[in-house]
């Protein structure tokens, strides 16, 4: 993320997604969660579209789903979402009073 980026409007959250894959739905579940909470957008690019590929070839990572924040990397396979919650409170957006994002399967 750069300076530029770091906390003017909302986060760009690119995920690159697969068919069927259990994680992708999961990550694009908890964003829309986290949206409630900060400010963000979604973009959704299929693995097998010219951009999707093109972040795919330029991050090195075969695992789904791919996620950037501001164009950068953040993730490859399962979402870690206090990870990103952290992130996204760090770029000075606080989220409202008693919201916390719930950790997903394995994640504390």
């Amino acid at each position: 993320m750069t300076s530029t980026d770091s906390g003017t409007g909302p986060a760009r959250v690119t995920v690159v997604t697969a068919r069927a894959c259990h994680y992708c739905a999961d990550a694009l579940t908890a964003l829309a969660e986290l949206g409630q909470a900060y400010p963000l957008t979604v973009t959704e690019l299929a693995a097998d579209s010219w951009d999707g590929q093109a972040l795919l070839s330029r991050h090195g990572t075969g695992m789904f789903p791919l996620v950037l924040v501001d164009g950068e990397f953040f993730s490859a396979g399962r979402l870690p979402r206090r990870k990103l919650a952290r992130l996204l409170s760090a770029r000075g957006t606080v989220a409202p009073a008693g919201t916390v994002a719930a950790a997903g399967p394995g994640e504390r």
